[in-house]
């Protein structure tokens, strides 16, 4: 996959830095040159590396550190912070005019602009209910426009076709320009070419003056190099580009001019295709696409299920605080959540701080905790310390489960009580490591 090796290069730099206990000039220089070397390896171009590492170097040393995270922590989301600021600060939706819209598709030849004009309509047809009409004014390329056909039948839209009653791209794109006036969104496919064929630039500028497109977004093939640079830079001035997608980042390239793009031309990446399949079209999210770089996508989205789903269930009942004891009522709550937000095997199998313990956890052990807390009668769940042999015994029967299991689901109980308070005290990021005590391997499978 894209940027794998960069992920993994960068994982064991910050790995090795997250645990510092303070910041030092030497510390982050030998860091920054760590990633400065990683970054040039996977052809990030060299001005945005530069620019990278000098933002976060003058920003580290006089970085205020937050209660809850360690200098070498905060490091890492300074390092997040600016390299969000590389490729892209917020989220671009596509502008639509009153009426009909037309988004113009220009690139390189191979760079995946017909499957992606089908890609688009798609997207716009689902997820933005618009009518859309697809064209492509590429009569040079063999069956071109027949690709474009059988995109658009895969995507559900309409495709106008010449039928060889128009030669040429002007006569086609004004054919469909007066054909599109029922339809909310006009796609024009172009036909690839070089930054260096002055005839094509005239063409294709000529048929952006005609159609005046409320977009003109430029296909890039992630898998290209560096040698790609000066043709973005062609494209952007001849062009005037209001946008960027992003193509094949599904593939193994290095993916540097991914993160290069958006610094060189100015302009957003708006979308991203993650598949050969028609609906493999993502709105780009620098943040996501941050987390995954520096190998920490997976932690942050579980961080961010975890919160999005314990805010919503009033996350203050499974806190522990000086005022109200923790107890089975709220280890229940805790239970909930953890099926709520995709079970224990999709915590354990998304942080690597934990890849020591066996992924293979019965999730049906959940049910089976439940079963037994609600057998339980108020007062034993307010205090467990009461729950004797004779209770365990009626518990046990009550829940289709045995003593041995009623007596691991107290233990469970008594670790978390333990880890609230450490969580309460160290903060969260400190205390992840000892989340493996919480995970009740001891349960008997029925």
């Amino acid at each position: 996959m894209i940027f794998e090796n960069l992920s993994n290069k960068l994982y064991k730099i910050f790995y090795k830095i997250k645990e510092k206990g303070r910041l030092t000039s030497e510390n982050i220089n030998d860091t920054l040159r760590q990633v400065r070397i990683a970054l040039l390896e996977a052809d990030v171009a060299l001005v945005v590396v530069q620019k990278f590492i000098q933002e976060i170097k003058k920003i580290s040393l006089d970085k205020k550190i937050n209660n809850y995270l360690t200098p070498g922590q905060e490091f890492i989301k300074i390092v997040q912070k600016e390299l969000i600021k590389i490729i892209g600060s917020k989220n671009n939706n596509l502008n639509f005019c009153s009426g009909r819209s037309v988004i113009f598709l220009i690139g390189l030849q191979g760079s995946g602009k017909t499957t992606t004009t089908g890609k688009l309509a798609k997207y716009l047809k689902e997820k933005n209910k618009k009518k859309v009409l697809t064209v492509s004014s590429d009569v040079y390329r063999p069956a071109a426009q027949k690709q474009l056909e059988l995109v658009s039948k895969s995507a559900n839209v309409d495709c106008f076709l010449s039928e060889n009653l128009y030669k040429t791209p002007y006569e086609i794109v004004k054919s469909a320009m007066n054909k599109s006036s029922l339809y909310d969104v006009l796609l024009i496919d172009t036909a690839g070419f070089s930054h260096t064929n002055k005839k094509m630039i005239k063409e294709i500028q000529l048929l952006q003056s005609i159609s005046s497109p409320s977009e003109t977004l430029f296909i890039v093939d992630s898998m290209m190099g560096q040698d790609s640079i000066n043709s973005i830079k062609t494209f952007n001035e001849k062009f005037s580009l209001t946008g960027v997608i992003l193509t094949k980042l599904d593939g193994d390239s290095r993916g540097g001019i991914a993160l290069s793009i958006k610094y060189i031309t100015g302009k957003p990446i708006k979308f991203i295709g993650t598949g050969e399949k028609i609906d493999t079209l993502e709105i780009f999210s620098p943040e996501k696409l941050s987390k995954k770089i520096l190998g920490m996508e997976n932690i942050f989205s579980i961080i961010n299920d975890v919160e999005i789903k314990i805010n919503k269930y009033k996350k203050e009942k499974i806190k522990y605080k000086k005022n109200k004891k923790f107890d089975l009522t709220d280890f229940l709550l805790h239970l909930n959540q953890v099926k709520k937000i995709g079970g224990i095997n999709k915590i354990v199998n998304q942080f690597s701080i934990m890849s020591n313990i066996s992924p293979k956890i019965n999730n049906k052990i959940c049910v089976k905790m439940e079963a037994i807390i609600n057998s339980m009668t108020v007062k034993e769940r307010i205090n467990p310390n009461i729950i004797k042999r004779s209770r365990k015994k009626r518990i046990a029967h009550g829940s289709g489960t045995t003593v041995q299991d009623v007596n691991n689901l107290l233990k469970q109980f008594n670790e978390m009580d333990r880890l609230f308070k450490q969580i309460k005290n160290n903060g969260l990021i400190n205390t992840m490591k000892k989340i493996k005590n919480l995970i009740p391997f001891k349960f008997k499978k029925n």
